[in-house]
């Protein structure tokens, strides 16, 4: 069942629906489309979602507007509860968000979806919060995170490996003699198959492992061993460079 199906859409009356769904470790919801907006938006754990336009793992700090009509799916890592507003276009014609865009969840984000989850608000006290959700909406400049899996065998055998131990800092020289190709030919599948050289690819692979790790609260030395940095120092820069904030404003400590 995707979100959305067979619950109430946005009405006249009513511009956002606030939907609920808990979604126990490994929940997926395949790929669907909506014909309001929605912000995706998870109060506990981490949410996953995915489109052609990019993939994002989303914590309780942050959710993704997703345009109507766009096809995406949406997962968890880990424990996650999803509530996520759907919004009715023809309520908000001041958001003119074509694609789909990450934006900030503070305390009062987060309160005031929680007030829109109520059934008994009177109409003009929920317009009221409507209205007030629809102008906090602040988009911050997180870069999607996409990690493509190769479709030659040779490569696709190095990303699975890499996968189960980011950590693996072994050049394509090496991988070549355990995969059977040199580490010219590698090289050159790596970027006709994901479009990235491979150590860009690996370093999007080093990020996306440590995005579950940094929301269960790991310190930031102990992520940068598991996926591959020697120091903290070392995958903050990454990390930066990866997806365009730091790890701690990505992962806000939480009150």
């Amino acid at each position: 069942m995707t979100p959305g199906a067979g619950r109430q859409s946005p009405t006249s009356a009513t511009a956002i629906f606030v939907g609920h769904f808990s979604m126990p470790r490994g929940t997926a919801f395949t790929t669907h489309w909506h014909s309001f907006h929605q912000l995706a938006w998870s109060a506990k754990g981490l949410l996953r979602v995915g489109s052609e336009k990019g993939s994002w793992l989303l914590p309780p700090s942050l959710a993704l507007w997703i345009p109507a009509g766009l096809p995406h799916s949406t997962g968890s890592e880990g424990d996650a509860v999803m509530r996520s507003p759907y919004v009715d276009p023809a309520s908000c014609p001041q958001i003119a968000w074509t694609e789909p865009t990450v934006v900030a969840v503070g305390p009062l984000q987060r309160a005031l979806i929680d007030h829109l989850v109520r059934t008994d608000l009177a109409p003009e006290a929920r317009s009221r919060a409507e209205a007030v959700l629809l102008d906090v909406l602040s988009p911050v400049p997180v870069t999607s995170i996409v990690v493509t899996e190769p479709r030659d065998p040779r490569t696709r055998a190095v990303a699975r490996a890499l996968t189960a131990d980011p950590s693996d800092g072994r050049p394509l020289s090496a991988w070549g003699e355990e995969v059977g190709a040199s580490a010219r030919t590698l090289a050159r599948l790596f970027v006709a198959d994901t479009g990235l050289a491979f150590a860009q690819w690996r370093e999007q692979l080093r990020m996306r492992a440590a995005m579950p790790l940094l929301a269960d609260g790991l310190t930031l030395e102990t992520v940068a061993r598991h996926v591959g940095y020697a120091s903290a120092s070392s995958f903050v820069a990454a990390f930066h460079r990866i997806t365009g904030v730091t790890p701690r404003q990505y992962f806000p400590a939480q009150p």
